[in-house]
Order: C-alpha cells, then sequence, then structure tokens
C-alpha cells in the first residue's frame, strides 16, 4: 500500500475532520456552533493526516499546552488529539507512522512532553505513554448526605452566590481558572479560544439534562466583590412515584479556598427538586469527600485520566522539583525514541533539578513508560517495582526516589482534549 502522511492543510479540515468522525462512530459534534469551535482549536501545522489517493484514512493533531508539574513550574506539552485510523486500513502500520512522525515533531517543536487521553488505553504504551494521572467520579445521594462547613456553618466568609450566564462569566472563569493552575500537577495552561470549546453548549448534547447553568461565587460587596469560585452545571429533571429526583449534573467546578469549596457543595446539594449530584471528574484527594456526611452514599470511583509521554527525559525531568533530595542514576529503556534511552542522573530537590547523561553505575531500571507514570507524582516508584516494572539495583535507591517523586497535592486533569 502506498499512502501519503502529510501536515494537514486547512482546506482539508472538513475531510479529516469527517474522518475522525467516522472511526469514533459517528457525529462527534452535534451543532454547526460546535463544529466551528473545533476547527477554530485545531493547530493544522501540528496536525498531521494520512491519504491514500483522496481518501484521508489516518487523523492525528497536537494542542500547545503549558502543563503544571511537581513544584509549581510550567513546562511546554503537546496535546496529542484526534487520533484514527480508518476501519479499512487497520493493520498497516499507519498509526505507528503518524505516532513515529509526531513524536518527531514534538522534539523538533522543543517541548520535553507530550500528552493524550485515551479512548482505549492498551493502544499507546507501546509507544511511551504511562498513566500520569487518575479522575475521581461520584453520584452523591443529597437526600440522605450533607456536606459539612469548615469552622461551623455559620462560616460563609461573606461570600455570596449568584446566578450568571456562561458566556457572560466567561472571563472570570478563565481568571480565576488561570491562578489555580499553578497550585496541581497536571493542570493546562491553555491557548485562546478553549474558553469557547469548554461552554459551548448544544442541545444535542445535553442527554435530556437542561442547559448549562453557572453559579459564581463572590467574597465582598459592589466593585470590590472578588470572584473565589464557580459552578457549571446541568440539571436532569426526574420525578418517581415519590416525587421530584432531579439529578445535579456538574461540568466545572472550583474554588479559591475551603470555605468557598464547601459553599458551592452545599448550593448544589441542596437545590430544589433534585435528590443527586453527579460529577464525572475531579482529583483524587478533592475535599468533597472529606466534606461529605456518608461517603459511601456519594459512590466514589476512580478511572485513568492523562497519559504521558517524556519526549525529552533529560529536560523534563529537570523542569520539576522534587519532593525530597535525589540524586539516583536511572537506566532508561526507550526503544521507540532511542535518544532518551540509557543512563541519566538526577539531582534535585524543593528547590530545582538537574538531569544528565552519566557513565555511572545504574541505581534504578525502568523503561520510559514507567517513568511517563512517576512523573506527575500519581504513581509511586516503589508501586510500580512491587509489579516488577522498576528493578532496584542500589539498596535504598528505590525508597529515595519514591519519597522524591511524590506529589504533596494529587495530579489532575481538569479537562479533556
Amino acid at each position: 500500500m502506498t499512502t501519503d502522511l502529510r501536515v494537514l492543510e486547512a482546506s482539508d479540515w472538513d475531510t479529516w475532520f469527517g474522518t475522525l468522525e467516522r472511526a469514533f462512530g459517528g457525529a462527534l459534534v452535534n451543532s454547526a456552533e460546535e463544529r466551528e469551535v473545533w476547527r477554530s482549536v485545531t493547530e493544522c501545522e501540528r496536525s498531521v493526516g494520512v491519504w491514500d489517493g483522496d481518501e484521508c484514512v489516518g487523523t492525528a493533531g497536537a494542542y500547545t499546552f503549558g502543563l503544571t508539574v511537581p513544584g509549581g513550574g510550567v513546562v511546554s506539552a503537546a496535546g496529542v488529539t484526534m487520533v484514527s485510523v480508518a476501519a479499512t486500513h487497520r493493520r498497516r502500520g499507519i498509526l505507528t507512522s503518524m505516532m513515529r512522525r509526531q513524536l518527531d515533531d514534538v522534539r523538533s517543536w522543543g517541548q520535553p512532553v507530550a500528552l493524550l487521553t485515551a479512548s482505549e488505553p492498551e493502544i499507546y504504551g507501546r509507544f511511551g505513554y504511562g498513566l500520569g494521572t487518575r479522575q475521581l467520579s461520584a453520584d452523591i445521594d443529597t437526600s440522605r448526605v450533607s456536606f459539612r462547613m469548615p469552622g461551623g456553618d455559620g462560616a460563609d466568609a461573606g461570600i455570596r452566590l449568584r446566578y450568571v450566564a456562561p458566556d457572560d462569566a466567561r472571563e472570570s472563569i478563565e481568571s480565576l481558572y488561570a491562578r489555580l493552575v499553578p497550585g496541581r500537577p497536571g493542570m493546562l495552561e491553555r491557548r485562546p479560544g478553549w474558553d469557547r470549546k469548554l461552554l459551548v453548549d448544544p442541545p444535542e448534547s445535553r442527554e435530556g439534562a437542561s442547559a448549562l447553568q453557572c453559579v459564581l461565587a463572590r467574597r465582598g460587596e459592589g466593585d470590590d466583590a472578588e470572584v473565589v469560585g464557580y459552578a457549571l452545571y446541568r440539571i436532569k429533571a426526574t420525578w418517581d412515584a415519590a416525587g421530584p429526583a432531579g439529578t445535579v449534573v456538574v461540568d466545572q467546578f472550583a474554588a479559591l479556598d475551603p470555605v468557598t469549596n464547601a459553599t458551592l457543595w452545599r448550593f448544589l446539594g441542596g437545590i430544589d427538586l433534585t435528590s443527586s449530584v453527579s460529577v464525572s471528574n475531579l482529583p483524587v484527594d478533592d475535599a468533597f469527600q472529606f466534606l461529605v456526611s456518608d461517603v459511601r452514599r456519594s459512590n466514589i470511583r476512580l478511572r485513568d485520566s492523562l497519559y504521558v509521554r517524556l519526549v525529552e527525559v533529560g529536560a523534563a525531568l529537570a523542569a520539576r522539583t522534587y519532593q525530597a533530595p535525589v540524586d539516583v542514576v536511572l537506566e532508561v529503556d526507550d526503544a521507540f525514541c532511542p535518544w532518551n534511552e540509557g543512563r541519566w542522573r538526577l539531582t534535585g530537590d524543593e528547590k530545582g533539578a538537574s538531569c544528565e547523561r552519566t557513565a555511572d553505575a545504574a541505581d534504578l531500571s525502568l523503561s520510559v513508560r514507567e517513568l511517563a507514570a512517576m512523573y506527575l507524582g500519581d504513581t509511586s516508584p516503589a508501586a510500580l517495582a512491587r509489579a516488577g516494572l522498576v528493578r532496584e539495583l542500589r539498596p535504598g535507591a528505590l525508597a529515595e526516589a519514591s519519597v522524591a517523586f511524590a506529589s504533596p497535592v494529587a495530579p489532575w486533569l481538569p479537562h479533556g482534549f
């Protein structure tokens, strides 16, 4: 088979996107507005298509993000997206050719890290992607569960909640989100246009729920009031023999401080004609689970979220800080990106780090996939060693690295891409 892998031309976007939609079983967007938003955030110069004559048979793209890493620094990252291969052209090396081209490009762009969310996680391990973050979901029975306030029920600290049209709240939401980005590994600095993508609300995508609603939390009065939190949600109205049993479906949620956080949760849990709150993406250490009166009736679940690929091992490891002093030599296996293979001496602490090639004896041996899983602090080297995926070659090195790589705040991807 002769195919042509080339950079996406803007004029080919409709054909290219149609290939993606067909691979995912149908329409990915449900309105002209939503389609235009997807088009507007596509970085054509960072996207590729595979063509068999006039037919597009493969797609892959990359967004430009800044990724927060442990210590609060931000590393330039490629957000891999829109990956598909036509069912007629499977098992012909098309995906591998796109992954090869993409990682070479990411390296040439000077981005030490690539990211993706996987429709099928088993696909990407062979290209060096490791599970970097997980997410928490919950279905809270608010007919039985209440939320306590830190400092007691009267501790609202002057917080006032107000409904605001989502589009009118866009600037406030983006400003508050940007303040939160440095505080948690895995969060993304977004390019312009993402504020539109995350608020687009076609009726066809609501699955029987209401239009998107927004509540802003402000502290203070008048022009001096500061936005300190927000909740974007829908109401899915349901009635049974006993009466109203609607669900509050949380889309986005953020708060700058514990009291605002608890105030917003209390609001969501007390909306009239509802008896549950459903949320699908929170950090695994989210504070709500310590505020609920009955965690069992919150039906908490975990699942995989962000997958990480270290494109340049040295630069990526040097971009973050470490919770405790560390000085280890890592023997890294990376057949797909052979420039990463070999021994790297990582030295660092909470103030900074360096990671350079070395001929010294290795302390730990692992693949780049496991190193990626450790990168944001979600997965301990010791846990991977218990699975036989990290080998300790110097006694004590595993414990040292496990403490150093940890993050006091669980990493979290706030939204897909």
